[in-house]
């Protein structure tokens, strides 16, 4: 890639939420601090391994929040930094598109 300062801006976003389930994970995370299992459950077909290596990579990229709670059993809970919030908003026309579209682009699967 090169310099960082002469990466392109998109191509810094995608390296942040490119890959399979990081957009999905940016959504779940948008409604407010959530549980590992709790996203589990909302994202159908997700394995706990891949679930928790985009986790890291996104706390890694400064958009997601790791809390651990001293508490037996420990609690653990995601949450999106300012960062986070400011991409997250960023992604919300792209989410808009894609109901505005629903129908035609579900039609051509």
């Amino acid at each position: 890639m090169g310099d960082v300062d002469q990466t392109c801006g998109m191509s810094l976003a995608i390296d942040v939420v490119g890959g399979k389930w990081k957009m999905h994970l940016m959504w779940v995370l948008a409604e407010g601090p959530v549980r590992f299992g709790a996203i589990r459950r909302k994202l159908d077909g997700v394995s706990e391994k891949v679930l928790a290596e985009n986790l890291r990579q996104l706390e890694a990229s400064g958009v997601v929040h790791r809390e651990l709670y001293a508490e037996v059993p420990p609690r653990v809970e995601y949450s999106l930094t300012p960062l986070g919030e400011s991409l997250s908003a960023a992604l919300k026309p792209l989410e808009d598109w894609g109901d505005e579209h629903r129908e035609v682009l579900s039609s051509r699967r």
